[in-house]
């Protein structure tokens, strides 16, 4: 039986579900959805039916996520997911290219000439506040916060990603840090697979970034709550001693670009958006 490599359709949306749900992924139509809204999608289809994923997020013209990579079991180990990166990348063009890697991808992405990172945390559990006080005054930003957030963003990540702030704020609540009466950090929390995820989260200090988060599990406490981070954070100690044990993760990729650091200040990425988007 032959494949054919289309664009992603948005009723595909069911079986594209059911393929993340077939791998172990928690993925809810609607996480599906936000990310359809921002990315161009590859679909692999045998027979009428989605055998298949690829996704191309762009964040301006100088960079992008590859993500949401997935093939049917029934159809592994025949060139499949290296036909659809590859037609992912085609998408991205001269971008530089940005993922996060299983253990079984992994060998696949270097082929296709990414280049492996820090090691990423995913770390999950029902939330509990941290008994000690905060050090800085964090409070929920107002409708227009995500604003700012998507400055201090594009100062820690590197890129401009106006479009997916402009997507989260339609889904989520973002945490700010006042200092001297301007914004020092955030921390976005959204709906996510089986509960919440925190992410991005963007502060000039591991304090700032601790005082974000745990503003977050405050509010949060008694949900079940996702947090990806790498490993050169060092959060993952804390973040376990709050609920939030270490559940597996992988490895941060990238193609393409000057490999070189396009952050500006001290502003640091302390956590992922998702394991999708990076």
């Amino acid at each position: 039986m032959s494949i054919e490599l289309t664009r992603f359709r948005s009723d595909q949306l069911d079986e594209a579900v059911l393929l993340s749900q077939a791998v172990g992924w928690p993925h809810r139509r609607e996480d599906w959805e936000l990310n359809t809204g921002i990315s161009v999608g590859v679909a692999a289809v045998a027979d009428g039916r989605l055998v298949g994923t690829a996704f191309m997020t762009p964040f301006g013209e100088t960079c992008a996520a590859i993500n949401l990579v997935i093939v049917d079991a029934a159809w592994r180990g025949r060139g499949l997911g290296r036909r659809l990166t590859a037609a992912a990348l085609d998408l991205a063009g001269n971008r530089e290219c940005r993922l996060v890697a299983t253990e079984d991808g992994l060998p696949l992405y270097e082929r296709l000439g990414f280049v492996a990172g820090q090691a990423v945390r995913q770390h999950q559990g029902i939330a509990r506040a941290p008994q000690a006080p905060p050090t800085g005054h964090v409070t929920w930003a107002g409708d227009d916060g995500w604003r700012g957030c998507a400055g201090l963003d594009h100062a820690a990540f590197g890129t401009d990603r106006q479009g997916l702030f402009k997507a989260l704020s339609g889904v989520a609540r973002f945490a700010v840090l006042r200092q001297d009466g301007d914004t020092a950090g955030f921390a976005a929390l959204r709906p996510f697979g089986r509960g919440w995820v925190i992410g991005p989260v963007v502060a000039g200090t591991d304090a700032q970034a601790r005082d974000l988060i745990g503003f977050v599990l405050r509010e949060s406490q008694g949900h079940f709550l996702r947090l990806d981070t790498t490993a050169d954070t060092g959060l993952s100690d804390w973040l376990a001693a709050h609920g939030l044990t270490h559940a597996g993760g992988g490895v941060a990729m990238r193609r393409g670009g000057h490999r070189t650091d396009h952050r500006r200040g001290d502003l640091r990425s302390f956590a992922l958006v998702s394991q999708a988007l990076g």
